[in-house]
Formats: structure tokens, sequence, C-alpha cells
């Protein structure tokens, strides 16, 4: 089967089955696993968020509406070309990737009629359900349901561990000007690492906030994971928060993490995302130990209950 990925969670979902082999196009964006750049990318950005501010980003693509839908181009020609069997898409946030919608365009211009698989999960649950949908639609059912269990004994692993320690109070951001609480499946990942998720719901597609509400939250814990963002573009976005009146008061450990490779995106790493999490909250070490680049404390050190 010839697949193409316009989703970088697609592609990670993809690897997580063993078919990367079948993978003929991907995304722009798709970086993971590692060797995935010799894939043909069929997408680009209609903005260079390289030289953007956060806020510029934030208007280019529709501020508080959430809009985006010129963000991403989709080449129909090298498309065509690849002559893919299945092409996989989302139609759950226009600005994080290519929509259903502009996909389905493209793929009505081919002779040829793949089928177009649209992956929209909204709650932790769901994504590893993406990994059965896949796994049907590839061919390889036993094989997705092993991955499953193997991936929900991780989440539950991290659950007992945690289990009567203390739950610290965490906010998370997915977009630091304007700020942007993280939901979808994240509150939930909080709760797994054995923190109280604040400001967001499990399942919400949330909207901008004002940094009042983050000061009258009272966080423990202020996790930042803007999207689409390496921790080194988040480190240099830090003056947006650090100007902020009343953030020397904040009584908060804050840390910076890896959002697009962790956080961000609805695929099988969600759940290193959660154990992530366990060793941020409670200093519980994760097989393989968080590194700097996944975790990085900028200050402030919680109290561990152990």
């Amino acid at each position: 089967m010839r697949i193409v990925s316009l989703l970088p969670a697609a592609t990670d979902l993809v690897a997580e089955l063993g078919r990367l082999d079948d993978l003929v196009g991907r995304t722009h964006e798709c970086d993971w696993p590692p060797g995935v750049e010799a894939v043909p990318v069929v997408t680009s950005a209609d903005l260079d968020d390289a030289v953007l501010s956060s806020r510029e980003i934030s208007d280019a693509v529709g501020g508080s509406a959430h809009r985006g839908s010129s963000l991403y181009s989709v080449d129909t020609a090298r498309l065509a070309g690849l002559a893919p069997d299945l092409v996989l898409t989302q139609d759950l946030c226009e600005v994080c990737a290519v929509s259903y919608t502009r996909v389905a365009e493209a793929v009505r211009m081919l002779d040829a009629g793949p089928r177009v698989l649209s992956l929209e999960p909204r709650r932790l649950g769901e994504v590893l359900g993406c990994v059965t949908t896949l796994g049907d639609a590839l061919g390889v059912p036993a094989l997705a349901r092993e991955r499953v269990r193997a991936l929900s004994a991780r989440l539950d692993a991290v659950r007992a561990r945690v289990a009567g320690r203390a739950r610290p109070r965490v906010v998370a951001l997915e977009w630091l000007d304007p700020l942007w609480p993280a939901g979808h499946w994240v509150p939930e990942q909080i709760t797994a690492a054995g923190g109280t998720p604040l400001l967001a719901e499990a399942g919400e597609h949330t909207r901008p906030m004002a940094w009042d509400a983050v000061v009258a939250a009272r966080p423990d814990v202020l996790l930042l994971l803007p999207c689409g963002f390496t921790p080194d573009r988040t480190a240099a976005e830090l003056p947006l928060l650090t100007g902020l009146p009343g953030w020397d008061r904040l009584a908060a450990e804050v840390w910076l993490l890896d959002g697009p490779a962790y956080f961000n995106r609805p695929g099988p790493r969600v759940v290193r995302g959660a154990e992530i999490l366990a060793s941020v909250l409670h200093g519980i070490e994760a097989d393989p130990p968080v590194t700097a680049a996944e975790a990085r404390r900028i200050r402030g050190l919680l109290p561990r209950h152990r």
C-alpha cells in the first residue's frame, strides 16, 4: 500500500505500526521518526513562522477565531505522481495541519481515487483509538491491538506510580501571545501524570485567555509547550511571559517542554508525554530517563512528595 501522510501525528502512527516503508509522501512538518526526511514532501506553509513573532503568527492564522484555512498548500501534481492508495489527514484544527476540506479538493483533481482517512481525536483514549483505526485501514488489526495494549500499559504504569501522591495544580500553555491553554488530550496527560489540570477541560478546543486568569488559577506548575515550536524557539519567546505584570510573584515552578514531540500532536508519543510529566511533577524516573531536550526547568523547584 502506498501511503501519503498529511498530518505529522499520522506519520507517527504509521511508524508505530511498522509501515514506514509504505510511506511515499509527507508534510513539510513531519520530522519523526529519524529517516522520514527522505520521504517526498507534498505540502508547504504559506507563512514563514521562523521570522514571525507569536503574535504575528496568531494574527496571520485568524487570531481567536483559530481559522487558518489558507495556511498550507498541497502540491497536487506531486501528490498525483506519488499515486497513493491511502491519504491520511485531519479536520480537527486547520492551524495545526492541512485540513480535510483542502485534502478532499486536492484528491478530486487526481485521476485515481485514493481513500482519504481523517483522524480527529480529541481525548487521550481517542488518540489510542487512531492506532486501531489505522491498523484496520492498513490490514494489520492484530498488530494495532497489540500496540494499543502496550501504550495503554505504559499509561497505567504512570497512573499507578503517582497514585496517592499530592497532586500539584497545573496550567499548560500551548501558545504564549496570546496566551492559550492546552486542551484536547493534554489535561488527561496531566491527570495521568498525577497533576490537577487548570483552565482547560479534557477534549476542549480552547480559546485565548488573559494573563490574569493564569495568576488567579494559582498554579503550582506552569508548563510551556507552544504548538509547533522547538524548545529553543520557546526559550526565545520567554520574554513574552517574564515581562508580564506579576510574573515575579507567580508562585509556580515553570517548565519548558517539547510540545510538537509529546503534547501538540495526537500520536502515540503522547504516552511519552505523560511519562515526562510524571517526572516533572513528581520526580519519577522514566525509562528512558527524561532529557533536557524533552523537559527543561526554567525556574523554581516544587517540593517532591515521594
